[in-house]
């Protein structure tokens, strides 16, 4: 018998009936617009990097194109496009940059985020056309219960996107028994952005340091953490939208791998057109195509690089078929998706590896864009929400009914 009194046959047996229907299905118009917008990200790739920022024009072209507004429900001028949709933009623009697809993911996550506060809320974060939130859940330096709401004060470290964004969603504490934890959404005017993001990877995406000094955050604009993880959100359009009912933690780890699967297929890309009439030194291969050492490795990348978009299909299958059920995401479930984001990530940066060795010294100096490709994705798989042993831990304790609680929120 396992945690929480399911059985391994219930399960193995478990109907996949909320997978299927509209509403599952990647939107082929919408991810056409992130893969219109590779050669441009391309070209300003190095640009980004050396700036600490994605380009104005690259985020101008983003904007239009609406890939900074893809779960934003219709009624707030977004696309409201489905999980898989947006993992999917968000691999496009990777297979461009790195940086650039992260700082895409945060912000359409973080912007999410806000469209699951109260309608007030809401209100005030949409009103202007651009809106968009980065955002961190690490608790602040201070957080004071006041009349209507919280005097905070604080550093958040590694908001990506914090350059472009309107609003952050980030962590406070709160006063009272229980879990204090929360999430608070606060203005860019209260906010001032410290430069601290001075890294190996990832260069362009803008996770600096947010300072925010005594602000006063109401109540409206507060949920708490754990009712947020339990789909609990403050927003009264869960019964008419299908984003509105996505589960919290899964979507917020499984986000930070769509950049992987991105560095993933560009680096897949580079390997087919430069690796085959390559010499391979000191043997007697004139073309690296005629090497068994290179065709396996790789294809064992491929490989690789394959299972890791099979469980990113799975898991936004999962996450998506609730949500157009309506019900909450099974926590057995919640926590594989945890453990399966870790395992993408694991999947992607053991491929690039194998694929560095195959295109060889070279493809590790500055002027080669696998350097970049995998410094990113060594920096992306380090994200403490992607973790592989955490999500392995979490889901086996889960598994065998261990007497102790999990360790991580799911």
């Amino acid at each position: 018998m396992l945690s929480g009194g399911t059985s391994m046959t219930e399960i193995l047996d478990r109907p996949d009936t909320v997978r299927a229907g509209a509403g599952t299905e990647p939107d082929r118009e919408i991810i056409a617009r992130a893969t219109a917008l590779v050669p441009l990200i391309r070209e300003h790739a190095e640009k980004s990097s050396e700036e600490r920022r994605v380009v104005p024009e690259v985020m101008d072209a983003l904007e239009e194109a609406g890939l900074l507004k893809l779960l934003i429900p219709v009624r707030l001028g977004g696309l409201e496009a489905n999980l898989r949709t947006t993992m999917e933009c968000i691999a496009e623009v990777g297979r461009g940059d790195g940086s650039t697809a992260w700082a895409v993911a945060l912000l359409n996550v973080c912007t999410w985020f806000s469209t699951t506060f109260s309608d007030e809320a809401q209100h005030e974060a949409f009103g202007a056309p651009d809106a968009k939130a980065c955002g961190i859940f690490s608790p602040p330096l201070k957080s004071e219960r006041v009349e209507g709401g919280y005097l905070v004060s604080g550093r958040w470290a590694y908001s990506s996107g914090s350059f472009a964004a309107t609003w952050a969603t980030l962590g406070i504490g709160l006063a009272g028994e229980g879990d204090p934890r929360a999430l608070a959404l606060i203005p860019a005017e209260a906010w001032t952005i410290e430069p601290t993001w001075f890294v190996a990877g990832m260069k362009g995406s803008g996770s600096d340091t947010i300072v925010v000094n005594d602000h006063f955050v109401p109540d409206h604009r507060i949920q708490r953490f754990t009712d947020m993880v339990e789909g609990d959100y403050g927003t009264s359009h869960k019964p008419d939208e299908q984003n509105a009912n996505m589960a919290f933690i899964p979507v917020a780890a499984l986000i930070l791998v769509g950049a992987q699967i991105g560095l993933a297929r560009h680096a897949r890309e580079r390997t087919v057109a430069a690796v085959p009439p390559k010499n391979v030194a000191y043997t007697c291969y004139t073309n690296a195509k005629n090497s068994p050492t290179h065709q396996i490795q790789t294809a064992e990348a491929f490989t690789r690089f394959d299972q890791a978009e099979l469980l990113l299909q799975r898991a936004c299958a999962d996450i998506d078929g609730a949500a157009v059920a309506r019900v909450q995401l099974d926590k057995l479930t919640r926590v594989r998706v945890r453990m399966d984001t870790g395992v993408i990530s694991e999947l992607v940066k053991d491929g690039i590896d194998r694929l560095m060795s195959v295109n060889g010294a070279s493809s590790f100096a500055d002027a080669n864009v696998l350097s970049r490709v995998w410094r990113d994705s060594e920096i992306a798989g380090r994200h403490a929400l992607v973790m592989p042993e955490l999500g392995k831990e979490a889901y086996g304790r889960m598994l065998l009914g261990t007497d102790e609680p999990l360790t991580l929120d799911v």
